[in-house]
C-alpha cells in the first residue's frame, strides 16, 4: 500500500523505556468503542491492564481506532508502553488483526480502514501486504497463501494442545500469543451478551456463540501467566518480537490544524495586515485611531500564537461564499475580534460593544478563538464541499459525534432483547417504578440498563464542526463515510481537542434563509432593493425599535418565542446594547435561579439594589451584578474566587458540556471554595455567588455571539417593520421558526394580507406573492406528490396557464387521488365551478385504474353532465382545509365555534384588569412544559385571541390536574390577570376546550 509519511512535532511525545521483561503480552484488548461489543472504558481497560502486571498492550477496538488518542495517554498515565491496532471484522467474523509498528503503521490501517467505509467494501481476505504493520490471523482462518514476512498466527492459550496436530508446513517462528481482553470481571459477560443481542438485533435467547467473545477473554492471573510462559516460552518470545518492534508516539499538544495559508507564516502575516487594513477602510473608514490601535495590537497577538492561517482560511471560505451570494453570520469568541469584522467574518462591531480579543485568550491557551459561521439550510452544503475542495480530502473531514446508550432508548433496546412486546416496553419507560412491571426480567434490564448506560452506542456526525489539518488526517484515526458524503472522524470533539485540533463550525440555519429570500420577494414583488448589511441603519430605525420595544416580533430570528417576547417587553427593549444582553439571559437556568427576573428589576432600578460582593460590582457594573455573558463567569472566578484564566475558562467549558474530565472539574471546583474560605469571605456570600455561576455558566453565551444573534435579529426586524408581507412569505417558505405555519400565515394576515388558498394558475411549490395577495404553495397540500407540485410550476411556465380542469389532467396527467386534493384544496375555483361539481368531471376524465401513459397530440371534448345543484357550504370548506393544510384558510379558529362568546377581555386591555378575575377566549399556540422543584409539573401557554393578538397564561400543577390541556383548539380560560413590569399574563384558574361546530362533510 502506497502512502505518504507522517510526521509529527517533536512534542511533548509519548516515549518508552525498552522492553527487558514482559510478564504476560496482550495484542488484541477491547475497550467499549467496539460498539455493542466491548465492556471496559478506555481507563478501566487500561487500569485493569497495569492491575494484571502488564508493561505493553494494545488496543485493537473492531473496525474503528476511535480510542486510540485517548488509550495512549491513559497508558502514560499508568506507566504502560501503547501500542496502536485494528481489528478487522466482516460482520461477526474475525478476519485478522492488524498492528502498528509505527505511526506511519497507524497511518497504514487507518487508511485501509477508511477505503473500506468510503468504498462500502467489506474487509478482503487474506490482508494485503502492509508495510509497516503486523497482520495477526486466527488459527481459525489461516490464509491459502504463503504468509508475508509482516504475517503471523495468533495462538490462544486454550488452542497450545493443537499445535502438536497442526501441518508441518505452519512454521513456529510466525506463531505468536493470542488471549484477547473483552472483560474486567465475570458480571461483564451477560452485559455483553445483551449489546451483541442489541448489535444483531436478535432475541437475547437466540444469540449464538460465535457471534460472542470467548468467555475467558480476562487479563490473567500470576498463575496463569506463569504457566503459559513457563511452557511456551518461543511462543512468548516471538509475541516480545512483534511488541519490541511496535510502538506508538501520540503527540497531545502540538497544533494540529493548518499551520500556512499561503507560502510561509510570514506571508501569512502579511497578507492578514492588507486584509485587515483594507477591511478597516471599509467599515471604519481611514482616520479611525481606535481601529487602528485595536488592530494593530490583535494582529500581534495572533501572529505571536500562530494563528494566522486560521483566521486566513475562515477569511477564504468568507470570501468564496460571499462570491457566490450567500448570506452568513459568523460568531462564537472570535466575533469579540476586531480582525475578524474587518474581514467580514462577522457583522460585530467590537468597538462599539466593548468586547476584548484578550478576554479569550490567557496565558495557557494555545488555541484559537472559535469560529460559528451560519448558513442558509440550503447553501451550506455547498460551502462544505468548497472547503474540502479547496483544502483537500487527504486533511479535511468532518467531526464525528458518538451517540451513547442513554435514558429510554436503554430500556427500549434491552426489552426488545428480551422479547417484549411494545406496550409492556411503553409502560416500562411511562412507569419504571410501577410494581406492576416488577419482575425477574425488568430487574435485569434495569441492572443491565446501568451498567451500559454512557456506553458508546454508535458514531455519528457533528453538528457542524470541521478539521482543516495540517497532516493527512489518516495519522489520527480512520474515517466513516456517512450519508453525508463527506469523511468524517472516528472520534468526537473533546478528542479533537485534547490532541490539538481547533474545530470550525459550518452552520445551518432557517433564519439566513428567510433573511435572504426576503430580500429576493421585496425585489420581485416591490421592485426595491434592500441592503441587508446596513446594521447600523437598522438599529436607529425608529419603527425597528418600536417593534422591540412591544415584542412585535413573531417570525423574526432568535426573539420570536413567547418568553422571548415577554422578556423583551419587560426590559421595554429598544436598542441593540439591551437585545445583546436580553439574548444571553433569555438561556436556561437562569429564569429558574431567580436571576433573569432580578436582572430585569435591576435594569430598571439600577439604584435600588446592593451588590453582594465589592467584586462584583467591580468587575459586573455593566450587567448590574448580574453574569449575563460566559466573559462574567470568567471574571467572577478570577476575580473573586482567585482562579487564574486557565482554570476559570476550563470551569466555564466543563459546565457547557464542551469538557469531559470530571476530575479536572472537581479539582477546580473545590479550589473555588477553598480560595474563597481563604479571601475570608462568609460561607453564605459563596454559596450564592456559586449557585448564581452553576445555573448560568452552562448555558450563556460569550458577549460577541449574543452580539452576532442580535445583529440578525435587527435584520429580521427591519424586514418584518418596512415589509411586513414578503418578510412573513420568506418565513412560510423557510419552515423551521418557532411556531407552525398557520400562526405565520395568520400574522400575514394581520398586516393586511389577503391570503389565497393554492391556485393552478398562481401558486407555486412554495408561497408566492403577487402585490397583497399571498398564495399558499402546494408544499402545504399534505399527501400532494412532490413531482406533481413541482411539475404544476413547470408546465404552467413553459405552456402558459390552464383553461379548464380538463386542460389540466391533459398536460399534467395526474392520478385520480391527486387532482382529488388539488380540487379539494380549492386549486381549480378560478373555474367558477363547486367542488362538488369539479370532482365529478374527475372521475369522468381519469380511469382510476388505468392511467393514460402518453400525452395525446389534441384534447379530447369533455361531455357536459347536468347535476343537480349540490349542496356545499363554507364550513365544509374549512374542514376540507383543516384535514389538507392543517388549519383553516377561509375562515378563523374563531368562526368555528359554536358559542359567540370571544372572551370578557380582549389581550390589547389585559393591562386595565391587573388583578382582577377575568374569562378569555383564545386559540391555543404553544405549550412550554417546566418541572418544579417539588418535581411536579407547570405549564406556560400562549393564546391568540379573536382580534389576533397573543397572551400568554400560566397553569400551576393544582390547576393543571384539574383542568388540564386537551390538545389544539380553542379555550374558555378563567383566571386572574397578574403584571411583571408591565407585562401582562394570566393565571389560570380553570380553562376548558370550546365545542365547534360539526363537520357536515361525514
Amino acid at each position: 500500500m502506497s502512502f505518504y509519511p507522517c510526521t509529527f512535532e517533536p512534542l511533548h511525545l509519548y516515549t518508552f523505556t525498552p522492553l527487558h521483561l514482559c510478564t504476560f503480552m496482550y495484542i488484541n484488548c477491547h475497550s467499549y468503542y467496539s460498539l455493542r461489543y466491548g465492556t471496559m472504558s478506555v481507563e478501566q481497560l487500561v487500569q485493569k491492564a497495569s492491575a494484571s502486571g502488564a508493561d505493553v498492550i494494545v488496543l485493537t477496538d473492531i473496525n474503528n481506532s476511535t480510542a486510540i488518542p485517548e488509550f495512549a495517554g491513559e497508558c502514560s498515565k499508568n506507566n504502560i508502553r501503547p501500542v496502536a491496532g485494528i481489528e478487522f471484522r466482516k460482520d461477526n467474523e474475525l478476519q485478522y488483526i492488524g498492528i502498528a509498528r509505527n505511526n506511519n503503521g497507524l497511518r497504514e490501517l487507518n487508511e485501509f480502514l477508511s477505503d473500506r467505509n468510503f468504498n462500502k467494501t467489506p474487509v478482503p481476505f487474506p490482508a494485503p501486504q502492509f508495510s509497516e504493520s503486523y497482520i495477526i490471523y486466527s488459527l481459525k482462518k489461516i490464509p491459502g497463501r504463503k504468509l508475508f514476512d509482516n504475517e503471523r498466527i495468533g495462538i490462544k492459550p486454550d488452542e497450545l494442545n493443537r499445535l502438536l496436530a497442526l501441518t508441518p508446513s505452519l512454521n513456529r517462528n510466525s506463531m505468536v500469543l493470542l488471549q484477547p481482553v473483552t472483560f474486567a470481571e465475570p458480571e461483564d459477560i451477560p452485559v455483553h451478551k445483551s449489546l451483541r443481542a442489541v448489535d444483531n438485533n436478535i432475541l437475547l435467547s437466540h444469540l449464538q456463540p460465535w457471534q460472542c467473545a470467548g468467555e475467558d477473554e480476562f487479563f490473567k492471573t500470576p498463575s496463569e501467566n506463569e504457566k503459559i510462559i513457563r511452557e511456551n516460552q518461543w511462543l512468548i518470545n516471538n509475541t516480545k518480537k512483534v511488541l519490541d518492534d511496535s510502538n506508538l508516539q501520540f503527540d497531545r499538544e502540538g497544533i494540529k490544524n493548518k499551520k500556512i495559508f499561503s507560502a510561509s507564516r510570514y506571508d501569512d502575516k502579511l497578507l492578514l495586515e492588507k486584509l485587515a487594513s483594507d477591511g478597516m477602510v471599509y467599515r471604519y473608514g481611514r482616520q479611525n485611531n481606535e481601529a487602528k490601535k485595536r488592530i494593530k495590537h490583535e494582529l500581534e497577538i495572533i501572529d505571536k500564537l500562530g494563528f494566522s492561517a486560521y483566521f486566513l482560511i475562515t477569511w477564504d471560505i468568507i470570501r468564496y461564499s460571499m462570491s457566490r451570494g450567500f448570506y452568513h453570520v459568523g460568531r462564537g469568541s472570535g466575533a469579540n475580534s476586531i480582525v475578524a469584522y474587518c474581514l467580514k467574518i462577522t457583522n460585530v462591531d467590537p468597538i462599539d460593544l466593548n468586547l476584548y480579543f484578550e478576554r479569550f485568550i490567557n496565558p495557557k491557551r494555545s488555541s484559537p478563538p472559535d469560529f460559528d459561521i451560519d448558513y442558509s439550510w440550503k447553501e451550506r452544503d455547498e460551502v462544505i464541499e468548497y472547503i474540502f475542495k479547496r483544502y483537500g480530502y487527504r486533511h479535511t473531514a468532518l467531526l464525528g459525534t458518538i451517540n451513547t446508550f442513554r435514558g429510554k432508548s436503554i430500556v427500549r433496546e434491552l426489552g426488545k432483547i428480551h422479547g417484549l412486546p411494545k406496550e409492556e416496553i411503553d409502560s416500562l419507560i411511562d412507569n419504571p417504578s410501577s410494581e406492576t412491571n416488577r419482575n425477574e426480567i425488568t430487574s435485569v434490564i434495569f441492572s443491565t440498563g446501568l451498567k451500559i448506560a454512557d456506553f458508546p452506542n454508535m458514531r455519528s456526525i457533528h453538528a457542524g464542526g470541521i478539521l482543516i489539518s495540517e497532516e493527512p488526517i489518516t495519522c489520527y484515526t480512520a474515517l466513516d463515510m456517512p450519508p453525508k458524503g463527506f469523511p468524517t472522524t472516528q472520534w468526537d470533539m473533546y478528542t479533537a481537542e485534547e490532541i490539538g485540533f481547533e474545530k470550525l463550525d459550518i452552520l445551518s440555519q432557517r433564519g439566513i434563509g428567510h433573511i435572504r429570500e426576503s430580500v429576493e420577494i421585496i425585489m420581485k414583488n416591490r421592485g426595491k432593493e434592500v441592503d441587508i448589511h446596513s446594521i447600523q441603519k437598522f438599529k436607529n430605525d425608529e419603527k425597528v425599535k418600536e417593534y422591540l420595544r412591544t415584542g412585535e416580533t413573531k417570525g423574526c430570528f432568535y426573539i420570536e418565542s413567547p418568553s422571548m417576547r415577554g422578556l423583551l417587553q419587560k426590559l421595554r427593549c429598544d436598542n441593540y446594547t439591551t437585545l445583546v444582553a436580553a439574548s444571553s439571559v433569555i438561556r436556561p437556568g437562569v429564569a429558574r435561579s431567580g436571576m433573569m427576573r432580578e436582572y430585569i428589576f435591576r435594569f430598571h432600578n439600577p439604584n435600588k439594589f446592593k451588590y453582594i460582593h465589592p467584586v462584583m460590582k467591580e468587575q459586573l457594573e455593566e450587567t448590574f451584578g448580574v453574569m449575563v455573558y460566559q466573559e462574567d463567569v470568567l471574571k467572577v472566578c478570577h476575580h473573586f474566587a482567585g482562579l487564574d484564566l486557565s482554570d476559570a475558562d476550563t470551569l466555564r467549558r466543563a459546565m457547557s458540556g464542551k469538557y469531559r474530565s470530571k476530575q479536572e472539574m472537581q479539582r477546580i471546583i473545590e479550589k473555588f471554595f477553598s480560595n474563597c474560605r481563604e479571601r475570608g469571605y462568609s460561607e453564605e456570600v459563596t454559596k450564592e455567588v456559586w449557585r448564581q455561576i452553576e445555573s448560568f455558566a452552562g448555558y450563556s453565551f460569550s458577549k460577541a455571539h449574543s452580539a452576532s444573534y442580535a445583529v440578525e435579529s435587527f435584520q429580521s426586524l427591519y424586514l418584518k417593520a418596512h415589509y411586513p408581507l414578503e418578510f412573513m412569505v420568506a418565513v412560510i417558505n423557510n419552515f423551521g421558526g418557532f411556531y407552525r405555519t398557520w400562526v405565520y400565515v395568520h400574522e400575514a394576515k394581520r398586516f393586511g394580507a389577503t391570503i389565497q388558498l393554492p391556485c393552478v394558475n398562481k401558486s407555486n411549490y412554495k408561497t408566492t406573492i403577487y402585490g397583497t395577495d399571498i398564495y399558499l404553495g402546494f408544499i402545504h397540500i399534505m399527501s400532494l406528490e412532490y413531482k406533481i407540485a413541482l411539475s404544476i410550476e413547470e408546465i404552467r411556465g413553459a405552456e402558459g396557464s390552464f383553461a379548464d380542469l380538463n386542460d389540466f389532467v391533459t398536460r399534467v396527467n395526474p392520478g385520480l387521488e391527486q387532482i382529488i386534493l388539488l380540487i379539494r384544496a380549492g386549486a381549480f375555483r378560478f373555474t367558477g365551478k363547486k367542488k362538488s361539481v369539479l370532482l365529478w368531471e374527475a372521475h369522468m376524465m381519469i380511469n382510476k385504474n388505468k392511467q393514460e401513459s402518453i400525452r395525446p397530440l389534441f384534447s379530447s371534448p369533455v361531455k357536459n353532465f347536468s347535476l343537480p345543484d349540490l349542496a356545499h357550504g363554507k364550513f365544509e370548506d374549512a374542514y376540507d382545509e383543516i384535514e389538507l393544510f392543517g388549519f383553516p384558510v377561509t375562515m378563523s379558529w374563531f368562526d368555528m365555534l359554536v358559542t359567540s362568546f370571544r372572551g370578557e377581555v380582549s389581550a390589547r386591555r389585559m393591562n386595565e384588569y391587573k388583578g382582577k378575575k377575568i374569562r378569555m377566549v383564545g386559540h391555543l399556540v404553544t405549550v412550554k412544559y417546566i418541572k418544579t422543584i417539588k418535581n411536579d409539573w407547570m405549564n406556560f401557554g400562549c393564546f391568540i385571541d379573536a382580534e389576533g393578538n397573543f397572551f400568554d397564561t400560566t397553569h400551576f400543577s393544582q390547576s393543571l390536574k384539574n383542568w388540564p390541556f386537551k390538545g389544539s383548539g380553542t379555550y374558555l380560560i378563567l383566571g386572574k390577570i397578574v403584571e411583571e413590569f408591565g407585562f401582562p399574563s394570566l393565571e389560570v384558574e380553570k380553562m376548558a376546550k370550546l365545542p365547534v361546530r360539526p363537520d357536515q362533510r361525514y
